[in-house]
């Protein structure tokens, strides 16, 4: 069951309330390239990035975004726009309100607005002017940009504890403070639940755990989860997903980006990719068919079965865009294609079609299951363009009724 939270709009995404876990990502160009940061947010939101968050870092930034931000109305891509602030956020605002306009939200990381008296100004002039413009403000904090006055504060507090905690657990709890006092300033100024999102960013998932629970358990505002310098490939991959992954599935959060750090020439969109792997794996959302496949071992017939497996995978990729547009609810789709006879039929009775390959030393047909029940048995040199043929014909008659 979700954590009740109120909903903040986004652009035209709701984030928090009863509506989905969004998917959003950030671009690595420059932002005042506004060419080069176009074309990365098109390619973000046409792998499935429903917020896109950039880096507004100066004045040439902040004079690009109004360009960028026309630029995707041509392609009529309407997607919400986030500007990343630290620093000099409240300057920026203030000095390029077509700026300001033209995005969805702020981000306000509150360990990077300065010290003291200027820090408290500075926090306040930007939820001045997100109120001014009614835009809502996502309050990140991060452990690596922490306020330093306010872990001495707590420092000094745990030395006078009957048992001091650990200095690693004080971090966490200075982590959440910031956190939950920029959400409590933000509100006695007069921003709304409706407009306050929330973020604590470490990148240790049993700490994020931590946090996000304890934030979970302090306010009421939605939740933006992410890992923070996750990592490369593999890496980042399961650290992102052992992190995420409990929360999820306590009903913890609203909105995630995966911060992966991304090999020479990858895909900035492969951070996207990961986020909705990780969201139809938890059951939370469907973006593409899904195909169950076994590892293959001593029994299978390895070389086969693997390019059978891929062969539909590919073809799924290859013919979503056409049956999302034609076949509602095609995202759902459940294929199996399994190995041998030992969980083969099982698994395939379970999927919505699949087909159960013939192991070494099995008889040489493949029986094809849709809905539970045997569809038919394939054999022969075109068994997987028949298979592929059956898994059309089944598209067609099962989700065009939807």
């Amino acid at each position: 069951m979700r954590r009740p939270t109120p909903t903040v709009w986004v652009g035209r995404v709701p984030l928090g309330g009863a509506h989905p876990v969004a998917v959003q990502s950030m671009t690595n160009t420059p932002t005042q390239d506004v060419e080069a940061t176009t074309a990365q947010i098109l390619a973000l939101y046409r792998a499935g990035s429903e917020i896109v968050r950039l880096t507004v870092n100066d004045e040439e930034a902040a004079r690009a975004v109004p360009e960028i931000r026309k630029r995707l109305l041509v392609e009529g891509v309407e997607v919400p726009l986030v500007g990343d602030f630290h620093f000099n956020g409240h300057l920026l605002l203030r000095k390029y309100p077509k700026m300001a306009e033209a995005l969805d939200k702020f981000r306000i990381n509150p360990g990077t607005l300065g010290r003291g008296r200027h820090k408290d100004e500075n926090f306040a002039e930007m939820v001045r002017i997100a109120l001014d413009l009614g835009k809502p403000v996502r309050i990140g904090a991060n452990w690596g940009s922490l306020d330093p006055a306010l872990l001495t504060e707590l420092m000094e507090a745990n030395a006078r504890r009957p048992e001091p905690k650990s200095a690693h657990e004080v971090l966490l709890e200075a982590l959440v403070e910031s956190a939950v006092r920029a959400y409590e300033a933000a509100r006695e100024l007069g921003l709304g639940e409706d407009k306050i999102v929330l973020s604590a960013k470490v990148s240790k998932a049993p700490d994020l755990v931590w946090v996000y629970r304890e934030l979970a358990r302090r306010t009421p505002a939605p939740l933006h989860l992410g890992l923070t310098e996750a990592g490369m490939g593999v890496k980042g991959i399961v650290a992102s997903t052992a992190a995420l992954a409990p929360l999820l599935l306590e009903g913890i959060g609203d909105t995630l980006r995966i911060s992966l750090t991304p090999a020479p020439g990858e895909p900035r969109t492969k951070e996207v990719e990961v986020a909705q792997e990780i969201l139809q794996a938890l059951g939370l959302r469907s973006f593409a068919p899904e195909v169950t496949s076994c590892p293959g071992c001593g029994r299978t017939t390895s070389t086969f079965f693997q390019e059978l497996a891929e062969t539909v995978n590919a073809h799924l990729r290859a013919r979503l865009p056409e049956w999302r547009a034609k076949y509602p609810g095609v995202e759902g789709l459940k294929v199996a294609v399994m190995g041998c006879v030992v969980n083969g039929p099982g698994e395939s009775r379970h999927a919505h079609i699949g087909i159960s390959l013939p192991g070494s030393g099995e008889e040489p047909k493949a029986p094809v299951y849709a809905d539970g029940k045997l569809l038919t048995i394939l054999k022969g040199e075109n068994l997987a363009q028949d298979f592929l043929a059956l898994l059309e014909d089944y598209v067609e008659r099962r989700f065009s009724k939807a």
